[in-house]
């Protein structure tokens, strides 16, 4: 019999603080029997009162065999309201049924009761001293709970506590966005944190990307929207006798400096003992020495739900090795690199300040390397400062409004009385809370170990933003969220922090028109040139989005962004040829230190200005546009036609740029890629790249734009095997090289010399390792259809699976001896083009499936 599961309110499952009038449900069909399709569906909304649910929506029956969602169209939605919701499909299989709820969040300004953003008085004690403001209140609630819902919104971060016990909400939360945009809020369940009779909450506020103080390169001390931290908050409690009772800050809120002494992302966060006061989020806190909180005026942005998923704490690492360095000094060893803090306890009988240094590599004699080689922080960097009162009581710390990217801590002033041990030390792994949504395994070893170091390198840069690196930037550099998208939505549910960072990067171009290399953008006045290379990423997430997750709301979104921009593209290239800034970045002969390798940037920026137009045509067309669609094909043809004549050798069947000296594997596989090689010439090109590898000892010679199209284009060109011989390498320049030298992410460069341990942008080998080792890649929005096309098949197994919009797909062969044993899962609503060498194509329809077929 069918099952109805996975149902989910704009993407997320029982959902709270919806703020959109039109929400969308989604939910997917599963079923036993081959050749399960979907007759219909019907939608029923319902709203929760005390008094008995009431019908505020019903589709009646929707006849559609490939639906998986539909957008609400009933009543107007009340805000901070409970519902439920009900989904019936009719299949060839049988009917089936499920239910789910979601709460609506604040639409309107009225909706938040008249919540005032406040703050504390704090000034700086001295010099870089910047103490977090705490702020407090108590209320009273009058009658038993049924639920409450707190919303909380901040410039900075927002650390909630209730009657002694944390809000159950995530960490560095609300997310970090354009505050003259768009500031987020998030909300919370908290009905088990309170009692009828006296309740108290607490607030202590941390600085973010709102209100830093350290300087840095990327000016974030000097944003336009600089200002103290703050938050606006509202408490709405519904009382079993259909009662409200409804907290919000505002002037009567008391407030003091707390014992967090200094915060920044940068720089790190010091935190004193001596300073803490017990009982400040307990009912009967003396706080007559308080001030009233200062009521400020807030952020300029937009509030809106916070919709992409909670940073939290998800794992806790012991440590693998303590080694003393000297005297107080100890350096701590973990297993792996990842992006978090570590908690340090300790119980010294007399005071003591210790120093926390994070690294994520060593230098020569043994310490932590804590350096910051570029010179980008005025100032301190990577280090936290705990300073102790010496009560001879255990005291344990751990930061709230920074983290870190390291692998190691060494720690400076530690009691030597009482080494560090994991008790008194373990590190917390912290990163969004996207679910897992991919999986990949092989015969071959160390394509799994590659997998899982880019897999555990791109949650430790997810952030509420895709981040180019933990330690060093933490910025949203578009370029490498572009190249590293499709790897994110493989293996992991990504799509609503995608669609957040597609809006984010949107709103830097709200000025100018083209959108900014970092998003969100605080004011840093890049003048490095124009940078269609980077600025294509807003086009193809939008496309990716659609095309993996049947998003076509994100292009609806920001067409006229996107079109304005490609426009303005155009105009900047010289008839057809576009010139960037930001090239191949960090290929091989590029600087360790960062920078493009020696060849022609135009070649990979005119490409990618053409792939910025046929991702707005696509966008265009699927959205009924066809004169848009036809204009920027148009467009494309041009560019298309221009890059043949300026970089195309038809004598040698290679791109080149002007004053090259040595053939360039990047150049020729966009070009491969993106459709601009002459037509009958791809082999040809296709083979010059082989040849090049094969001279170069089956070493790559890509940076972070180039890498993610090589080993695709070899498979897919008859060169599977040579493909596989550059992803098994172990020499320099090679994933097996970084793991030859105990990697266990993917960095910054290829060579040791490395600033970065913590960059996704040349591990989109892990495309490969799905598309073309498994095999399985998507052809239709959402999977609808996809091919199971494996074009590595000299290794003995591999699979793959993925989460789509219509359930799971998987793929699993194994070579046996001159045959493929295949086996492949079709969700319901979906088909699959089975691709296997030496065969004819089949169509797979839902249900599992078991191919063999003779393979030499």
């Amino acid at each position: 019999m069918p099952s109805v599961r996975r149902l989910r309110v704009e993407g997320v499952t029982e959902p709270i603080g919806i703020d959109v009038q039109r929400p969308r449900f989604s939910w997917i069909v599963e079923a036993s029997e081959n050749g399960v399709q979907q007759v219909s569906y019907r939608l029923t909304v319902e709203r929760v009162a005390p008094a008995g649910a009431e019908t505020v929506w019903d589709s009646g029956p929707v006849t559609s065999s490939d639906a998986r969602s539909a957008d609400y169209d009933g009543e107007e939605l009340l805000a901070g309201t409970g519902y439920r919701w009900r989904i019936t499909v009719v299949t060839s299989a049988g009917e089936a049924s499920a239910r789910a709820s979601f709460r609506t969040g604040l639409f309107r300004e009225q909706d938040w009761g008249g919540a005032m953003w406040i703050g504390g008085h704090s000034e700086p004690a001295s010099p870089g001293a910047h103490p977090a403001p705490l702020l407090r209140r108590e209320f009273v609630l009058p009658a038993p709970i049924v639920s409450a819902q707190l919303y909380v919104a901040a410039g900075g971060y927002a650390d909630v506590r209730i009657n002694g016990r944390h809000a159950p909400r995530g960490v560095l939360a609300p997310g970090f966005t354009d505050y003259d945009c768009t500031v987020q809020y998030d909300a919370t369940e908290v009905a088990q944190l309170l009692r009828p009779g006296r309740n108290a909450v607490s607030l202590e506020l941390g600085r973010g990307f709102y209100g830093m103080t350290a300087a840095n390169t990327w000016q974030w001390q000097r944003s336009p929207w600089h200002a103290e931290p703050c938050a606006r908050a509202v408490l709405i409690v519904s009382h079993e006798d259909d009662t409200r009772t409804v907290l919000t800050t505002d002037g009567a809120w008391r407030t003091a400096d707390g014992p967090t002494t200094f915060d920044d992302l940068y720089a790190g966060e010091s935190f004193d003992f001596r300073r803490v006061v017990e009982g400040v989020d307990r009912v009967g806190f003396d706080d007559s020495g308080w001030r009233p909180a200062a009521v400020v005026s807030g952020p300029r942005g937009e509030l809106r739900r916070q919709r992409q998923p909670p940073i939290v704490v998800a794992e806790a690492l012991m440590p693998s090795c303590v080694k003393r360095l000297g005297e107080g000094t100890y350096l701590v060893e973990f297993s792996r690199t990842i992006a978090g803090w570590v908690t340090v306890a300790a119980a010294p009988v007399a005071q003591a300040s210790v120093q926390i240094g994070y690294a994520e590599s060593l230098r020569a004699d043994g310490t932590a390397n804590t350096d910051d080689p570029h010179s980008y922080y005025d100032g301190r960097f990577q280090t936290a400062q705990v300073e102790f009162a010496g009560t001879g009581e255990r005291q344990e710390w751990a930061p709230k409004f920074t983290y870190y990217g390291f692998r190691y801590v060494q720690l400076t002033g530690w009691p030597d009385d009482h080494p560090p041990t994991a008790d008194s030390i373990s590190a917390q792994c912290v990163h969004t809370d996207v679910e897992p949504a991919g999986s990949f395994c092989s015969s071959e070893p160390l394509l799994n170990d590659i997998h899982r170091i880019v897999v555990d390198t791109v949650l430790n840069n997810l952030h509420g933003i895709p981040t180019d690196t933990p330690t060093f930037e933490k910025n949203g550099w578009t370029g490498d969220g572009m190249v590293g998208a499709e790897l994110m939505l493989l293996n992991f549910d990504a799509h609503e922090l995608l669609a957040k960072w597609a809006a984010d990067i949107a709103a830097t171009a709200r000025h100018t028109g083209i959108p900014r290399v970092i998003a969100p953008h605080g004011g840093w006045s890049y003048d490095w040139g124009s940078t269609p290379t980077w600025n294509a990423a807003m086009p193809l997430i939008a496309w990716w989005l659609y095309l993996y997750a049947a998003d076509e709301r994100t292009m609806a979104t920001h067409l006229d962004t996107l079109v304005r921009h490609a426009r303005l593209e155009l105009e900047r290239a010289d008839a057809e040829i576009a010139a960037t800034t930001l090239g191949d970045w960090v290929a091989p002969d590029a600087s360790p230190g960062g920078g493009n390798p020696p060849e022609d940037s135009r070649v990979p920026a005119t490409a990618f200005l053409h792939q910025t137009m046929v991702a707005v045509a696509r966008a265009a067309e699927t959205l009924g546009r066809t004169d848009l669609a036809n204009e920027f094909r148009a467009h494309a043809d041009r560019i298309a036609a221009a890059f043949r004549a300026r970089f195309f050798d038809p004598d040698r069947n290679i791109v080149r740029g002007e004053q090259e000296g040595e053939f360039r594997q990047s150049h020729n596989v966009l070009a491969l890629a993106f459709g601009l090689i002459p037509a009958g010439r791809e082999q040809a090109v296709a083979d010059a790249v082989a040849a090049d590898v094969v001279a170069r000892g089956f070493h790559l010679n890509t940076g972070a734009l180039g890498t993610k199209y090589l080993l695709p284009m070899l498979s897919r060109h008859g060169h599977a095997q040579t493909a596989l011989r550059v992803a098994l390498q172990t020499s320099y320049p090679s994933w097996g090289f970084w793991l030859e030298h105990g990697a266990t992410t993917t960095w910054e460069h290829w060579a040791l010399a490395s600033r970065s341990r913590g960059h996704y942008f040349l591990g989109t080998v892990d495309d490969w390792l799905y598309h073309d080792v498994a095999g399985i890649r998507p052809v239709a929005p959402g999977y609808r259809i996809f091919e199971i096309a494996p074009a590595v098949t000299s290794i003995l197994e591999a699979q793959a699976s993925v989460s789509t919009a219509f359930g799971t797909a998987a793929v699993h062969w194994r070579r046996l001896g001159h045959e493929i044993a295949l086996d492949a899962t079709v969700p319901v609503g979906a088909e699959a083009i089975l691709r296997l060498p030496g065969t004819e194509p089949q169509v797979l329809r839902s249900g599992r499936h078991t191919v063999r077929v003779s393979c030499p």
